[in-house]
Parts: structure tokens; C-alpha cells; sequence
């Protein structure tokens, strides 16, 4: 994040002596991100983080690829996916390349036996459905529908739902996931014409901290395979933080929608940017107000990037036949645009309630067969 956030109790400077009651000395450690040049946390735990005491199995978890290149656009009706117990196992990647992977998941049970911590991508966890506590060792947020939770990568989480019924919508990330730049001023700051500022991100304010020895299971997600490791004291040990590298929340209905007298472009719907793909949040908001406006966006080509949108919830004025969960795929190399009648429609409208979620990646997208389970083969027909 590119504004500071501190937690619990730290030394008043960096790489000095911090001692417990007892005289011991907690441990220090740089959590940090593109080197040394990067965002990074210095946190103090109550014991060495290093701690492993075996590593106990080592298995593949990258996605079945179905299509390696495709022009071919989709439908998929993401609500297909069923839901499993286990968090991880409930995870389907449906859409991937070398940047990032689109995943579905619908996990029935809290984390318990197991803590996660993925050493390759930033996550981004979009809530469809569900509340309850993400838990990490760097602090708690609290979560509801329609909330993203930014994970950045080598944070230690689980998850706690309240319910069994619960949608998720990740992004994982290869590339670090920051706010948009054209947002921020030369210090961080979100300036005055962003769609959001601090006020709205949630940081953690919970801290939990176990000084507790034992076997203490972590799943470490590395270059598409998961290790089972076994430390031998409590992940969630820390006492103390600060810096730029923390879990936090958004919104997506904190989002202020930018609209304008035409139809405006979608990079005004942007809340998260990375060098290798953007993310969008659509959003209840007012409609073109020119007195000839055509609300219903106009077609246009995918020449550099796919285009992948997460219906939400709503009536999505550009699309028929489109439900609560549905994700469009549309990739580059290919014209589209609103189906047939839409723009026609959308004539004289004022305002759109819908909700959703836009990817648009700059490599094109690998279709798995995890996505081809809840397809629309026939999808790429319906501008006919």
C-alpha cells in the first residue's frame, strides 16, 4: 500500500535492540518485496520466524490447461463450481497466463488444521457471497459481500466464514497490486479526483499474537507447487509492525463511480493496476447525460489485451442473457461490444444498477479445463 500503517507494540528504530519483559530479545524481521527496493513491513516476533522442523510432502497444483490460444469468446457460469469444505481444494483456476490466474472457489469451512501463505502472487479476493475474519499474521480484517481483500504475497492467512455459503472471486497475482498511479500524487497520497482514497481502505487493527511452540502446519504455495511444512512455533507470533506491506480491505461499494455526458471508457471504472493487467470495479452509478447519449458502450476491439468480466450482481445494460456470477471472456485479436438490442435499450435510461468486476490482461489468457466444466461454448454466437 502506498501510505503507512503501524501495529502493536515496536522498538522506537529500526535494527535495534527490542527486549521482552524478561530481557530476551524478540525477533526482527524485513518483510519485503522486489528486493530491497520494494514496499516492505519490519515486524517483531516472540520467536525466530525461521523455525522448520520438516517438510513433508511437495505436490503439483497447476491448472490443467485446455486451450493454450484461443479467439474465442465465453460464458461461464461461475455458480457451477461446487462447493468443497477445504479452502485451497475449493480454489479452480479457470483463466491463466505467465501474470496472473483467475480462480473460483466456494469454500464451505473455515481454515483450521493449516495456515497458507502463497511465496509467488499478491492475491486479491473479491467476497460474492459470505462474511467472516481473514486472519493473517500481520493482523485481522473483517469481511463482507462485496468486499477485496488484498493479500500481498509471503503474508501468512486463514480464512474464518460464518456460514457455508460462500463465493469467492481471486486474482492472483505475479506482479505487485497497487492503487493506479494516474491516482496518486508524488508522495502516495489518492488525489482529490480519485474514485476512492484512504478513508475507505481498511487496515488491520487486530492483531493476534501466540508466543506457543509445537508443530504448526504451513502450506506454502511456490512455482505451482504446494509444500507441506511443519514450523515449530505459532505463525501468528508477531508483536509489533510497521510499514507499507500489510493486508487490507475495499469496498467495492466505497467505489465513487466517474461518469460524464458520453459514455465514458472503462479505465474510469479502475481500482487496482499492475504492470501486466488492470482491475475495474463497475458500479450502481448515473448514466451519459448528453441529450442524444448512447449509454450502452460502443464496440470496440481487443487488439492488446483479453478482456474478462465478473458479473456481480444487477442488470449489466450491455449484456443478455448475463446472471449473478457469470464471467465473459473476451479476447484480443477480436472486436465486441453490447449484444443485440442493447444499445438500443439503454436509450433514455438514466441510471444502471449492476455490479462487477473487470480483468484486462496485457498476455493473452489460457482457458483451463476447470472453465470448459461451465462453459457457454456457443457464447461467441450471441451478437449474431
Amino acid at each position: 500500500m502506498p501510505f503507512y500503517h503501524k501495529l502493536g507494540n515496536i522498538p522506537p528504530k529500526r535494527h535495534i535492540q527490542f527486549r521482552k519483559p524478561d530481557g530476551s530479545l524478540y525477533s526482527e524481521q524485513l518483510f519485503g518485496t522486489i528486493g530491497f527496493d520494494g514496499m516492505s513491513t519490519n515486524s517483531y516476533h516472540e520467536q525466530r520466524p525461521t523455525q522448520v522442523k520438516s517438510i513433508n510432502k511437495q505436490y503439483c497444483v497447476a491448472p490443467k490447461i485446455a486451450k493454450e490460444n484461443s479467439i474465442q469468446s465465453y460464458r461461464f457460469r461461475g455458480f457451477q463450481i461446487k462447493p468443497e469444505n477445504d479452502y485451497l481444494e475449493s480454489r479452480k483456476t479457470v483463466l491463466t497466463n505467465s501474470d496472473c490466474s483467475i480462480i473460483l472457489a466456494a469454500p464451505k469451512q473455515s481454515t483450521t488444521d493449516y495456515f497458507y501463505k502463497n511465496s509467488d502472487a499478491d492475491e486479491l479476493i473479491f467476497i460474492h457471497k459470505g462474511t467472516g475474519k481473514l486472519r493473517t499474521h500481520l493482523g485481522n480484517l473483517n469481511f463482507k459481500y462485496g468486499d477485496y481483500l488484498l493479500v500481498p504475497r509471503g503474508i501468512i492467512y486463514k480464512i474464518d466464514f460464518d456460514t457455508e455459503d460462500n463465493r469467492l472471486f481471486i486474482v492472483e497475482s505475479r506482479r505487485p497490486i497497487y492503487t493506479p498511479k494516474r491516482y496518486r500524487n508524488w508522495f502516495g497520497q489518492l488525489l482529490e479526483h480519485s474514485p476512492f482514497c484512504e478513508r475507505d481502505i481498511r487496515q488491520p487493527q487486530e492483531l493476534e499474537t501466540y508466543n506457543e511452540s509445537g508443530d504448526f502446519l504451513m502450506k506454502v504455495k511456490k512455482q505451482d507447487d504446494m509444500f507441506e511444512m511443519v514450523y515449530a512455533s505459532h505463525p501468528f507470533d508477531v508483536v509489533g509492525y510497521d510499514g507499507y506491506s500489510y493486508p487490507y480491505a475495499f469496498s467495492i461499494h466505497d467505489f465513487e463511480p466517474i461518469t460524464g455526458r458520453i459514455h465514458q471508457p472503462p479505465p474510469v471504472h479502475q481500482t487496482f493496476e499492475t504492470d501486466a493487467f488492470v482491475v475495474c470495479s463497475f458500479v450502481p452509478r448515473l448514466y451519459d447525460y448528453h441529450p442524444l447519449a448512447i449509454p450502452a458502450p460502443y464496440n470496440h476491439s481487443n487488439i492488446d489485451s483479453d478482456e474478462v468480466l465478473y458479473y456481480v450482481d444487477g442488470d449489466f445494460m450491455s449484456r443478455n442473457d448475463i446472471d449473478a456470477g457469470h464471467i465473459s471472456l473476451h479476447p484480443a485479436g477480436i472486436p465486441h461490444g453490447p449484444h443485440p438490442g442493447a444499445a438500443e435499450r439503454s436509450i433514455g435510461k438514466v441510471k444502471t444498477d449492476e455490479l462487477a468486476v473487470m480483468v484486462d490482461t496485457f498476455k493473452p489468457l489460457k482457458v483451463t479445463e476447470e472453465a470448459l466444466k461451465i462453459a457457454d461454448e456457443d457464447y461467441f454466437k450471441s451478437w449474431l
